[in-house]
């Protein structure tokens, strides 16, 4: 059976990276890849006895973007598996790193033309939006990486991460995050523990993170975190199950704290490791360098 992994999402938002890790892991890689060939480059590729093949696609092709969920509905229901990956990032970050490179978006020919710096960064973001409205169905048809703060090492990770997840009706994501660097934007749930005890604030665990034995012992024998985790694991064990009914292919739960390195961190290890014994499960830490 051939696996397809089809890469969609911003422009900007790392999708030559993302590429360049399934590259690396054996993949067969195609980029820009335009919609109306898509079907026959597969079957061509399944004559030639093809396993791994990912393919990107971007806003290029918007005029024919439309077509891919059908052609994506009718390859699953033959004997591919297809795996849809979308990459995004915040505007605020887009506007940064097209202003770093001077790229051009690839609508902004679509802008009418202008001088100003202000007048120039109106049209850049509104180009932006407008690529989010004619990707949007494909965004809800995919596993979501929120790129915004992700070094490329880390973005090759996450995807690399996700070959290595079993191919399952449902994958859980659970993702530490810290609110100082913004809510991310993959997240289909997310729990708020900043009211939780701080270990930050005990000179000998600061610089630890929720990894450490030192952490852990700190808030395992607290009540109020012990509840905060059965309140979110009984939230879980209440709607994973029709989430999969609902033909969920992946769902991320973000839990996120001031820093990032503590309680988030603590409480996704935990999750991971309770729900990773009846899911398909992966678990990442944004803030913390290994």
């Amino acid at each position: 059976m051939l696996e397809l992994i089809l890469i969609t999402g911003m422009s900007g938002s790392g999708k030559s990276v993302a590429l360049r890790a399934l590259e690396d892991a054996g993949y067969f890689c195609v980029d820009n890849l335009p919609p109306e060939l898509l079907k026959s480059f597969v079957e061509l590729e399944q004559r030639n006895g093809a396993k791994r093949v990912a393919i990107a696609m971007d806003v290029r092709s918007a005029t024919s973007l439309p077509l891919v969920p059908a052609q994506l509905r009718e390859l699953q229901a033959g004997s591919v598996t297809v795996r849809p990956l979308f990459l995004d990032a915040t505007t605020e970050t887009l506007v940064r790193r097209f202003s770093e490179t001077r790229r051009r978006h690839p609508l902004s020919h679509l802008a009418p033309a202008v001088e100003g710096a202000r007048d120039q960064l109106r049209a850049l973001v509104d180009s932006i939006e407008l690529e989010r409205e004619l990707l949007a169905d494909l965004r809800e048809q995919a596993h979501v990486i929120d790129s915004s703060v992700l070094r490329p090492g880390q973005l090759q990770a996450y995807v690399k991460s996700l070959l290595a997840a079993p191919l399952a009706q449902l994958t859980l994501v659970f993702e530490s995050f810290a609110y100082k660097r913004g809510i991310p934007t993959d997240a289909d749930y997310v729990f708020d523990v900043r009211m939780l005890p701080n270990p930050y604030y005990e000179p000998e665990l600061r610089d630890l993170t929720g990894l450490d034995k030192a952490v852990i012992d700190y808030l395992q024998a607290d009540t109020e975190v012990e509840q905060m985790y059965r309140h979110i694991q009984g939230f879980l064990d209440r709607w994973l199950e029709a989430l999969a009914r609902n033909h969920r292919s992946y769902v991320t739960v973000a839990i996120g704290c001031t820093g990032g390195q503590h309680r988030s961190v603590y409480l996704v290890e935990r999750l991971a490791a309770e729900f990773g014994q009846r899911w398909a499960t992966l678990k990442r830490h944004r803030e913390v360098v290994y």
